[in-house]
């Protein structure tokens, strides 16, 4: 009796735990539904005039391109930074290694609002704040850590005498990482990538400081037009990412298990 208890509380504790996270997404699906000219609950009504809205303003459909193309970028220079970096901290022993470890990790410590203030000092001494090339560069700093720690979770769990055995079979160091290690940690640098693009495509409080009018990401516009207007058009647009989000989940989980990708566990 006491277990079947413990058990019913548990899986009620679990799913009031769900529909505290789902519920402000349903009320966002909800709200982008409404015909009223306000934000409020469809109940008496329900219209697509919001989500028609999305098209008529070709402002959110510029801002979602360029946080796209930020997102790829980013997290593909990231990948290029973080997969060297983690191969020497895994693999070598060296001067300075917990200073290279600590220096991945530093800009998840730093407040981003104190991360976009030197960035933009720093961007505007160059001449480049408001270009795309300061807002690649920006994400790359934010971004580079999440990849950086799956790597190396990715390295650490691999078994290094595989490596040693194909070197002793006579393949070089390029061969060995193009066919040994590189296969070995791909979930890791899948995963890595994954959360490098969620984060660069989710991040406001440092895009805000350099984005300009023609390089704005979609987080910027949709906190400006907030500020500005009060219509359910945010909702729509907030819905339309909802749903492609779902969407690309699913299609992922169809090819490698979601929980083993953001893990970079290994398929067995």
């Amino acid at each position: 009796m006491g277990g079947n208890r413990n058990g019913a509380l548990a899986l009620g504790f679990h799913l009031l735990f769900v529909v505290f996270m789902l519920a402000p997404l349903v009320v966002v699906i909800l709200v982008s539904f409404t015909d009223k000219g306000f934000l409020a609950m469809p109940w008496d009504g329900a219209s697509l005039r919001w989500w028609r809205a999305i098209g008529d303003n070709p402002r959110f459909i510029d801002s979602l391109w360029v946080s796209l193309r930020l997102g790829v970028i980013a997290a593909t220079l990231a990948a290029l930074v973080a997969v060297p970096a983690a191969l020497a901290i895994v693999r070598l022993r060296f001067r300075g290694r917990g200073a290279l470890m600590a220096l991945l990790a530093s800009p998840m410590m730093v407040p981003h609002v104190v991360l976009g203030v030197a960035l933009l000092r720093f961007f505007s001494g160059l001449g480049l704040v408001g270009s795309f090339s300061a807002l690649v560069a920006a994400h790359l700093v934010i971004v580079v850590p999440y990849m950086a720690r799956l790597v190396i979770a990715g390295l650490t769990g691999l078994d290094p005498r595989i490596e040693r055995a194909a070197e002793n079979l006579g393949a070089g160091p390029f061969t060995i990482f193009r066919r040994i290690t590189l296969p070995l940690i791909a979930p890791g640098i899948a995963g890595g990538w994954t959360l490098a693009f969620i984060t660069s495509f989710d991040e406001l409080t440092v895009s805000l400081f350099l984005a300009s009018p023609s390089e704005t990401p979609l987080p910027v516009r949709l906190f400006t037009y907030i500020d500005q207007m009060t219509d359910p058009l945010v909702a729509s647009v907030s819905a339309a990412l909802i749903a492609a989000t779902a969407l690309v989940l699913v299609v992922l989980d169809r090819f490698y298990p979601i929980d083993r990708l953001l893990t970079g566990e290994s398929r067995q």
